[in-house]
């Protein structure tokens, strides 16, 4: 996947988290995507879920747009999902593709 691609996956998801990331492109942030597997959203939410609640419980603040995040994967059910990194100046944002790369199901 090139820049072009994932810029043009962020630019469809209007959440804060994945205009940040875009812009961080944008500028010529790092990126990687993880082409090797996907995994159902549903499995990747179980887990993300549980780290969400495990930070509430003991006091850690999520990084904005982790619960929105979460909702959205939990929201896209079965569907597989590939993994993406975006690393600028502001931090690293993870990201979650569909599985033809069109479009970010969810971003942090």
């Amino acid at each position: 996947m090139d820049r072009d691609s994932l810029q043009s996956a962020l630019s469809q998801d209007v959440s804060a988290s994945a205009r940040a990331a875009l812009a961080e492109l944008e500028a010529g942030a790092d990126f990687e995507v993880f082409l090797n597997q996907t995994a159902s959203a549903r499995q990747l939410w179980d887990i993300w879920s549980w780290r969400h609640e495990v930070m509430l419980d003991t006091g850690v603040i999520p990084r904005p747009g982790l619960a929105e995040a979460v909702a959205r994967l939990r929201a896209a059910g079965t569907a597989r999902v590939y993994m993406a990194t975006v690393t600028g100046s502001w931090g690293r944002f993870t990201l979650f593709l569909s599985e033809d790369l069109t479009q970010c199901v969810a971003c942090w």
